[in-house]
């Protein structure tokens, strides 16, 4: 099946594709100015005959822009965005060296806003090409076509920042098999799903006993050696092999290069989430939790009815929980339980079905009926806007843990407490309840190491589908 997805076959698609969409763009142009007359009379009616050659010129340099920009590049799978800004800067590249050209030919005979027209329409046309090719891609990958097999070398911090990476972007295409590791403690854990396959002495065997597309290598820069020895192991097995340089341990985003007469500069970056961009990111907390307790105050006002008159005990549930660097706040839900319903966990800790600190059961016997309606569909977290605007949480963020379950945490586990909580997250809207504790860590600090504000807007629509079918909740 994966040959169904073979890359040349692909990017020799695409290539013949984006020729099409700028010869169309470029006949849509001419009939935009001459044939509708858009953009006011023009001197001389010149036949589309005449403008075809020159479309053929702007199709390969266009083309050739698009090659520079890294869109044939063997094994690119960007997103949409990454994809369009590509488009948009090898149009504008490839544009403005067939203006340059076409004017240094015959100055006279051209409408410059036909190549306004042109420039507009490429990227509109091309952009349509790589967005039906994502979709088509999504789809193969969820049918298991084109699906590459990844080993990870280094279970360090780095190793860890890859896996949350895939996980996060399952549109990639990219399953991890599993890790080699060294370090005997890191060699008996899995890391959520991701298996422990042994020391990097046995990647021979691995690659010989496994179907393995591509070996990520995440070991630190003092390994040099070793890591070339491995790189020789994956050539000999046919293997594709990837290097990610530690650079001491830093996320990249969090890297600005710099020169200093000449002698380069590494400067380090605060976390992202602070600042300036904290300050916006408050403000839009503010705003939309305002809005939603205001639209939802009616279903607020229910539940709360509910609750009341379906067993005794206060409406609201209040829990002691840890924010933002530790800080402890008190947080606020529907109770979902019966009264007392906290004495009882210790009890059926045993039976939990997560892993990790973190106590859920699917059948717990402590919910009521109202509670295992109103958790379902996480209406029962909808108080918490209360703590969104007291600055105690965040729209979009980690799950609040309790002091207990941060008190069992391994210490890179720590590290999702640099950001405040949020009502939804990344790892609520990637299968909820369904993961692994260690993989909603990765998730957590994949969003803390990538956030923007696009990323927040973009896992505040995926919430209310997900909230609608209760995926994974309980």
């Amino acid at each position: 099946m994966r040959r169904l997805d073979h890359p040349q076959l692909r990017r020799g698609a695409l290539l013949m594709a984006d020729a099409a969409a700028v010869n169309l763009a470029w006949a849509g142009a001419w009939w935009l100015r001459y044939g509708m007359g858009i953009g006011g009379p023009v001197a001389a009616h010149i036949a589309y005959g005449t403008y075809a050659p020159w479309g053929l010129v702007l199709t390969g340099l266009v083309l050739v822009a698009f090659q520079l920009e890294g869109l044939y590049a063997r094994g690119r799978r960007e997103s949409l965005p990454e994809a369009l800004y590509a488009v948009a800067t090898g149009t504008i590249v490839g544009a403005t060296l067939f203006t340059v050209l076409l004017y240094s030919v015959r100055p006279i005979a051209q409408s410059r806003l036909m190549l306004g027209y042109a420039g507009g329409l490429i990227i509109v046309a091309v952009g349509l090409v790589r967005w039906v090719d994502i979709l088509l891609r999504r789809r193969r990958i969820r049918l298991g076509i084109g699906v590459r097999q990844v080993l990870v070398i280094g279970a360090g911090e780095v190793g860890r920042r890859v896996m949350r990476n895939i996980m996060a972007r399952p549109e990639l295409g990219y399953r991890i098999v599993g890790f080699l590791d060294d370090d005997p403690a890191k060699r008996v854990q899995p890391i959520g799903r991701f298996a422990p396959l042994g020391g990097t002495d046995a990647l021979g065997v691995v690659l010989r006993q496994r179907t393995i597309d591509e070996v990520i290598i995440t070991l630190p820069w003092q390994t040099r050696t070793r890591i070339m020895s491995l790189v020789e192991v994956c050539e000999q097995a046919g293997a594709g092999v990837s290097v990610v340089p530690d650079l001491f341990q830093m996320s990249l985003n969090r890297v600005d290069l710099a020169s200093l007469g000449g002698i380069p500069l590494i400067a380090v970056r605060a976390p992202v989430i602070r600042g300036w961009p904290y300050q916006i990111k408050r403000g839009l907390d503010i705003g939309l939790a305002a809005a939603l307790l205001l639209l939802f105050s009616p279903l607020l006002g229910l539940v709360a009815l509910l609750v009341r008159l379906e067993s005794r005990g206060e409406v609201l549930f209040r829990q002691s929980r840890v924010g933002r660097d530790g800080r402890l706040f008190t947080c606020f839900k529907f109770r979902s339980m019966v009264d007392g319903a906290d004495a009882e966990r210790e009890r059926l800790r045993p039976h939990s079905d997560v892993d990790g600190p973190i106590f859920k059961m699917r059948e717990d016997p402590r919910i009521t009926r109202v509670g295992r309606v109103i958790r379902r569909y996480s209406i029962d977290e909808l108080p918490q806007l209360f703590n969104v605007l007291r600055g105690d949480m965040s729209l979009v963020g980690p799950r609040p843990p309790m002091p207990t379950e941060v008190n069992a945490y391994a210490e890179w586990h720590r590290r999702r407490l640099d950001i405040a909580p949020g009502l939804t997250g990344l790892w609520q809207v990637s299968g909820r309840s369904d993961l692994t504790f260690d993989e909603m860590v990765m998730l957590d600090l994949f969003y803390a190491e990538n956030w923007s504000l696009f990323l927040d807007l973009k896992i505040l629509l995926r919430t209310v589908p997900t909230v609608l079918r209760g995926t994974g909740a309980y």
